[in-house]
């Protein structure tokens, strides 16, 4: 067993090099990752081995597959650093307007157009040296992500998530329907059910809530096209009769910038919560906590300025 006073050996470099390789299992993608060249990852890689007494990694092809005695190291390895990160990060005082430090968030398609423009016109006067590196990231791709450690926060409607991760409902995602064509009235159930529906489903799925919805009423829509964005719909229903359920905070952004027009649904619909969620080990980090404070404040902000378009 290690001692305190052996701790004096290791490099936390090596074992940030290692943790990394772990994730990507590739020398080029670990080097981009770093910023180091792919001879110092090679180097880092051989003193590691000599650390541990292992191969650590055997080629395979273009990968590099762990060793079982690599996967047993990580598993221990990965909550140490975290640890260390939160502590070295609790000596800091944080000041936004100096920051200058890297934020690797994911977020959902709807959030990325909708809501993103307007979050980052109020960072870049509040933390101007700060850099957001944005991870697309749905329901299915959140949890790996976190659990990797390649995002601190993500926002999207969430499912199942990591153990130590936390949570927080920002907003409800009410559905409204997007339409391009002029005419006056707004649709009723019959009409809306005569419209061909376009689809938006980073999996493909032509069946939602709606669908579902109308069943219960004896009713069914035809949707003729599912795309895995909602930056398409402007495109795609200008000039036509095609019509896109979305959430709400996407309808009015694209009645704005696109003039779409925008309005309810003639049924009801679930209105299921847009989350903020982020690592356990990112918890108390001052920089990640003024980050998600922020998110927090503007989001808000947004729904109450989206309330008075929808009345307006």
């Amino acid at each position: 067993m290690m001692t305190r006073n052996d701790l004096r050996r290791a490099d936390i470099n090596l074992l940030v090099v290692f943790e990394s390789m772990m994730r990507e299992r590739n020398v080029t993608r670990v080097s981009e990752k770093l910023f180091l060249g792919q001879p110092t990852i090679s180097s880092a890689l051989g003193r590691l081995r000599a650390m541990f007494n292992d191969p650590l990694f055997i080629r395979s092809g273009r990968v590099m597959e762990p060793t079982a005695r690599a996967m047993e190291i990580y598993a221990r390895l990965t909550p140490a650093l975290d640890s260390i990160a939160a502590a070295l990060s609790c000596s800091q005082v944080f000041d936004p307007l100096t920051c200058n430090s890297a934020f690797h968030i994911g977020l959902s398609d709807d959030v990325e157009y909708a809501l993103l423009p307007r979050l980052m016109q109020h960072l870049r006067k509040e933390a101007p040296n700060m850099t957001l590196v944005v991870r697309r990231a749905d329901q299915w791709q959140l949890p790996q992500l976190l659990l990797s450690g390649d995002i601190s926060l993500g926002i999207s409607h969430t499912h199942d998530l990591p153990a130590n991760s936390r949570r927080r409902a920002l907003r409800l995602m009410r559905p409204m329907l997007l339409r391009a064509d002029t005419a006056d009235e707004s649709l009723d159930l019959d009409g809306f059910c005569r419209r061909p529906h376009v689809v938006v489903s980073s999996m493909g799925n032509v069946i939602d809530d709606a669908d579902h919805a109308l069943s219960l009423l004896g009713r069914q829509r035809k949707v003729v096209l599912a795309v895995p964005q909602f930056s398409a719909l402007p495109a795609l229903l200008a000039g036509s009769d095609m019509v896109a359920l979305v959430p709400d905070y996407v309808a009015l952004a694209m009645a704005q910038r696109e003039g779409l027009r925008a309005e309810f649904a003639p049924l009801d619909l679930p209105a299921p919560d847009l989350s903020m969620v982020w690592r356990g080990a990112s918890h108390d980090d001052p920089r990640e906590r003024w980050l998600r404070s922020r998110f927090c404040f503007y989001l808000g902000q947004e729904q109450e300025w989206e309330r008075t378009q929808a009345v307006a």
